[in-house]
């Protein structure tokens, strides 16, 4: 099946699109099997669910090996503590089998009709990824509200320049994609913020076809999110996100036209993000 990026007229064949759920873990046992089940009972089956793990010390294994005794699609992927979610995610791309690729995160979970839907807007997109929006719950279970406020029917490289709108539990990015990229960062100045990198690679080769419901119950828990512990500070974060998006277009092959509007892109956010960086430290200072 030949796939092009988006916009050059030619959408992926969808009726018989196969799916591979990667699902990275650690010390998951309380949450993860909502998470498969909910990748399990998809009105468009998956062919696979890959569990991803980082090191567990708790029953996480036996959860899910008691899932994979009753449905062998779902698959235990062992791995030692690495701390970094690019690397259990990873794993789970180099085993996939599928067409396309979605991200679960271990406490996180679908609504039944996420990926249906999401398909439904690839096609009329002609695109080769898909996101959407998802509601929070508090630890105790309660909504909390809807993560994003997006209300465009896509989601572009100009768009995330600006700032991550793509929730990862959302996700699905078609294989084909995924392979030009190279996957989620790994390095440690990457840790929480591999999937705004690899949404950004995304982004500079098709479109994100976004639906504006609700397909994820997203788990908010801020002290216990490994972005708590980030010791990059936001600024830093953004400006080694930007430069390392730009090294990437250099180097991939994107072709000409295509390199030169993402690179243009890249660097006025750049310019943009500079001068409201400096602001923010001006006006800090000011009110020391």
């Amino acid at each position: 099946m030949n796939i092009s990026v988006f916009g050059d007229g030619e959408a992926p064949e969808l009726v018989q699109a196969s799916v591979s759920v990667v699902i990275p873990a650690w010390n998951r046992a309380d949450t993860v099997s909502h998470a498969i089940c909910s990748a399990l009972g998809q009105s468009v089956p998956v062919l696979e669910v890959l569990v991803c793990d980082d090191g567990s010390t708790d029953d996480s294994y036996l959860v899910v090996d008691q899932i994979a005794r009753q449905d062998a699609r779902v698959r235990w992927l062992p791995g030692e503590r690495a701390g970094r979610p690019a690397i259990p995610r990873n794993r789970g791309l180099r085993a996939s089998k599928g067409d396309w690729i979605a991200f679960l995160d271990s406490d996180d979970a679908w609504l039944p009709d996420k990926l249906k839907l999401q398909f439904e807007m690839v096609r009329k997109a002609c695109g080769l990824a898909a996101c959407s929006n998802a509601m929070r719950f508090s630890l105790n279970g309660s909504e909390a509200g809807e993560l994003l406020d997006w209300r465009e029917p896509r989601v572009t490289l100009s768009d995330l320049l600006s700032t991550n709108r793509v929730v990862c539990s959302s996700c699905i990015v078609h294989r084909s994609v995924l392979d030009r990229t190279g996957g989620f960062p790994e390095g440690p100045e990457f840790r929480a913020i591999e999937d705004y990198a690899l949404w950004l690679r995304v982004a500079a080769l098709t479109d994100f076809a976004y639906c504006q419901g609700t397909l994820v119950r997203y788990r908010d828990d801020p002290e216990g999110s490994i972005r708590a512990n980030q010791s990059i500070p936001p600024d830093a974060q953004k400006a080694l996100v930007l430069e390392a998006t730009g090294n990437w277009v250099r180097n991939s092959s994107l072709g000409t036209v295509r390199a030169f509007s993402a690179l243009t892109q890249i660097r006025i956010a750049q310019a943009r993000y500079a001068v409201a960086a400096m602001a923010r430290r001006l006006r800090h200072g000011a009110a020391r």
